[in-house]
């Protein structure tokens, strides 16, 4: 770089600067930059000859100002300008300028791009270098179409300057990295690479993103550490020969950090631990060696104890990590006891959060009891800044591994007496929600929080578990005269006046529970009810509740109390959303989809859903935001194999069974969708893709929820839509917005799409997905889950009108014929859902044989609406084969391919309607579909 001369030192800003720092008052410094803006913008506007030396000041004056806070609409043009300029000063102002406050949008980077191709075909090094750095300072997706060829061929030119290369290569990353589909390297990869070789360190260093060689008797340092992090972004080698030689590297790398130092100055420790640890990130992630993982556990393990924080801090971290892992799980738990005195004892809160988390991620069934006792000691004292992490911890680890309910209930309640302050709504709905679908704790729930609530402190959540639980459980401690019915009313009562409205509201729920459980409080509550401190409070909520609760304990008879304030029915099973809140405490990445699956592994067993309980009067619960609605994190259903696609009329309750798919389809994805909207469409070990969509006549909106599983970014994530062939003509599609390209780790995007039905159609439309995971592209296609049933409009007929028109259709051609095996026993309540579930309505008592169903809808599409009759006849004499029949009115041809979608449709989903136990005798069925057309509204024809 150029020295910049003595006249350089532009003055005035300098004076400019001490003005402004002199400034007593905010105000007084406004008054100054306005000042200057004014004199600033004078000399732009005219002064035609401004020299290059003023345009530098100026410009730097208001690079300063915009630095300070303010804003600066004016002086872009002048900065374009300098980049004119021969002199080195003024052209390192005006691409400083453009760096910080031109954006993207700009309609100035026409002319700064030119300014900037004169400057990288100059061959001067040094206005080369500013060049560069410009563009990768702004990185913008213009700059990478206009020199994302330019910068390769710079980067391996013969005649290139060391530090040009290095400015080219570190460029050219940055523009990989915000547009990898503009910069195709091609021909000039295996040319780059070559630069790994090149003489001079600093341009293969840059070509790694790294720098220098030697360092404190460590053979370079930046280069091992860069190199074993870009190992990171690959999976393991499949060649034998390179994984050997890979592993051996690792072993040497482990075998070094056991050698006594060769210099007692802290710069070779750090060098030679720097290398080890990023060795050791290799090894945990590849997580295939278990004689590497046992041993880095050890090495870490020797770290947990080092008198320098920093490595205690990174050991910490990094058994995190090794926790997760199968073969290194039981090494790490041997260091419980140093991790416990960790948590206690260390002066640095960061290394104690990272201690708790340590400990949260070795917790097993062998250990859960002694980690949460310990955990639950160390909240009682924890730094108020990770309290709040420590609860949920706490509340997912008693949840995951509790084997007796009795010792979850005792900890979730000694954690709401601990830390009260602290626990989320999620933590006490969920005890709630698992005492609810508990016969067996619900005793012994009723029972501690009765006596919890005695305390003369007692924190809020926990009147509200209380208020919840003896409102629907405070029956079976009745009976004894300790805790009798108005004792119960009396305790919570006592504590109506220190709660927030929320709570009092939940408290007036409890309190007509209590009547229908206990009617001789009937008396003293009504009391309470009908006090002026309830009907007349302030808050309409309470109010209400007091009206309306008084109204209906006066006037409802014993057995429409009964009924309105029966019991909570149990909770569906779905994964607790604690661990969906504590994802969003830690940030993306935080906790793992191997986390997520192994808390359903292990934790489902406590029934329990990711739903807010409601109050005790409430029949049915109502959905937490938090939860999991479409049951995104659930393992995806295992279903039969799907048909070939060359024929769909097939016989698919064969004995044979359908052929398997090609490797990639989701037919058996797209088959679990016909008779049902929601749920889990696609699910690999990265991906996971959701469905929730709705239908009205001939429009529908499909939700996709795309979930990242990983800890590791998704970049470049697009999704494409298509119709193949005819389909074009027959489905019309919009998609809302465009995904986010970028998916964060442990995170889930979400997006929408129109539909709507134009004719009948046969083929389903495709969803194309790619995006990037550690540099590999990852494609993959799947059908869409939109099918011709999901545009059904159920219709009610009398018996009378359904036969009419079924007989009337009898030619052959109407009607469209399977004889098929059903290989599992129809269940009747099964088959009703199926059926109801394909669209049709359900027409009760209209066959004569009460065995059969009948069902009846009309397709809406935009052209026109066609009628469906159907009819299913089980049969449990005839051992082998259905009759299956289907008609279409001879007035509308309407194509094998529609009549056979329905036909499919219905009897996949039926073939998947297995019992959990093998049936002893397999009943065969016959169904019989009519299509028929309906002609638009006012005109029935038919």
């Amino acid at each position: 770089m150029p020295a910049v001369s003595k006249g350089d030192g532009m003055r005035g800003l300098a004076v400019f600067i001490s003005d402004i720092r002199n400034c007593k008052s905010k105000e007084a410094e406004i008054k100054r930059i306005n000042k200057e803006l004014a004199n600033i913008r004078s000399k732009f506007k005219g002064d035609k000859a401004l020299d290059g030396y003023s345009k530098k000041k100026y410009v730097c004056k208001l690079l300063f100002i915009f630095l300070l806070g303010h804003d600066i609409d004016f002086g872009h043009m002048e900065a374009v300008n300098l980049l004119s300029s021969n002199k080195y000063t003024e052209k390192q102002i005006g691409y400083l300028f453009i760096s910080v406050l031109v954006n993207s949008n700009s309609e100035l980077i026409r002319l700064i791009n030119n300014a900037i191709k004169n400057d990288l075909s100059s061959r001067n090094p040094t206005f080369m270098c500013l060049a560069l750095h410009c563009i990768a300072n702004v990185g913008s997706r213009e700059m990478a179409e206009a020199f994302a060829g330019e910068i390769p061929r710079i980067l391996v030119a013969g005649d290139t300057m060391d530090s040009v290369k290095q400015s080219a290569a570190l460029c050219l990353l940055r523009l990989y990295r915000t547009s990898p589909d503009l910069v195709l390297m091609g021909e000039w990869t295996s040319r780059v690479v070559h630069l790994l070789n090149d003489q001079h360190m600093i341009v293969s260093s840059a070509s790694t993103d790294l720098q220098d060689y030697t360092y404190y008797f460590v053979p370079a340092p930046w280069l091992s550490c860069k190199l074993l992090r870009l190992l990171q972004c690959y999976p393991p080698p499949e060649d034998g020969a390179v994984k050997g030689r890979l592993v051996e590297c690792l072993e040497t790398i482990l075998n070094k950090a056991q050698e006594p130092p060769k210099s007692k100055k802290v710069q070779h420790s750090n060098a030679k631990n720097a290398i080890l640890f990023e060795a050791i990130a290799l090894i945990i992630h590849y997580d295939s060696e278990p004689n590497l993982l046992v041993r880095a556990c050890n090495q870490l393990g020797q770290f947990l104890q080092h008198r320098e924080t920093n490595l205690r801090y990174l050991a910490l971290e990094s058994m995190c990590t090794l926790a997760s892992s199968e073969f290194s799980h039981e090494a790490v738990k041997t260091h419980i006891e140093t991790v416990i005195n960790a948590l206690k004892t260390e002066r640095d809160v960061s290394v104690r959060q990272r201690a708790a988390d340590l400990l949260y991620a070795m917790c097993d069934r062998s250990n859960a009891k002694q980690i949460v006792a310990e955990m639950l000691s160390y909240l009682e004292t924890a730094d108020y800044s990770i309290r709040e992490e420590m609860v949920l911890k706490v509340a997912i680890l008693a949840e995951k591994y509790a084997v007796d309910y009795s010792w979850y209930v005792d900890t979730i309640l000694n954690l709401i007496r601990i830390a009260g302050d602290y626990v989320s709504e999620e933590v006490w709905y969920r005890v709630i929600q698992i005492v609810i679908n508990r016969d067996d704790v619900q005793g012994y729930a009723a029972k501690t929080v009765f006596e919890a609530l005695q305390a003369p402190a007692c924190h809020e959540n926990m009147v509200k578990v209380g208020g919840y639980i003896l409102g629907e459980f405070g029956n079976l401690i009745a009976g004894d005269p300790r805790s009798s019915p108005l004792v119960q009313f009396n305790l919570l009562h006592s504590k109506f006046h220190l709660c927030s409205v929320p709570t009092r509201a939940l408290l007036l729920s409890a309190y007509i529970k209590f009547i229908n459980l206990f009617p001789e409080t009937k008396p003293t509550i009504q009391e309470v009810l009908r006090c002026d401190s309830q009907i007349r409070n302030s808050d309409v909520e309470l109010q209400q509740r007091a009206v309306e609760y008084l109204k209906l304990s006066s006037i409802a008879s014993t057995d429409v109390l009964a009924t309105v304030l029966e019991e909570m029915p149990p909770f569906p099973e779905r994964e607790s959303s604690i661990l969906a809140k504590l994802k969003k405490k830690k940030g993306p990445g935080a906790v793992s989809g191997n986390e997520l699956e192994e808390g359903k592994r292990e934790g489902g067993e406590l029934n329990g859903a990711g739903e807010r309980p409601g109050d005790s009067s409430a029949i049915g619960s109502t959905p937490s935001p938090s939860a999991d609605l479409l049951g995104l994190r659930s393992a995806a259903p295992v279903s039969a194999a799907p048909p070939s696609a060359g024929s769909l009329l097939v016989d698919v309750f064969s004995e044979a069974g359908p052929a398997a798919p090609a490797a990639g389809a989701n037919d058996d994805g797209f088959l679990r969708f016909v008779c049902k909207n929601n749920g889990v469409l696609f699910e690999n070990q990265l991906l996971q893709i959701g469905v929730k969509s709705e239908y009205r006549q001939n429009l529908g909106r499909m939700y996709l929820f795309y979930g990242n599983k990983t800890s590791v970014q998704f970049v470049n994530f697009t999704t494409t839509v298509s119709c193949p062939g005819e389909l074009q003509s027959h489905i019309l599609y919009h998609c809302t917005a465009p995904v986010d390209p970028l998916v964060e780790g442990g995170a889930q995007v979400q997006q929408v799409i129109n539909i709507e039905c134009l004719t009948v159609f046969s083929d389903a439309p495709l969803l194309n997905i790619k995006f990037r995971y550690g540099g590999a592209l990852q494609n993959l296609t799947l059908k869409l889950p939109v099918a011709i049933n999901k545009f059904f409009q159920p219709t009610e007929m009398s018996s009378h009108d359904f036969f009419q028109r079924w007989k009337q259709l009898s030619q052959p051609q109407q009607e469209a014929q399977k004889i098929f095996k059903a290989n599992h026993a129809m269940d009747t309540e099964v088959l009703k859902a199926k059926l109801l579930g394909l669209g049709t309505a359900l027409l009760e008592k209209v066959d004569p044989n009460p065995d059969n169903f009948v069902c009846a809808g009309v397709i809406q599409t935009k052209a026109q609406q066609v009628g469906c009759l159907l009819r299913l006849e089980p049969n449990a004499q005839a051992q082998v084969h259905t009759h299956f029949p289907v008609r279409a009115l001879g007035r509308m041809f309407l194509r094998p391919k529609t009549s056979s979608v329905l036909t499919l449709c219905l009897y996949i989903n039926l073939h998947t309607c297995a019992q959990k136990t093998p049936p002893q005798n397999t009943n065969s069925s016959r169904l019989s579909l009519i299509l028929t057309q309906m002609v638009y509204i006012g005109n029935p024809k038919t």
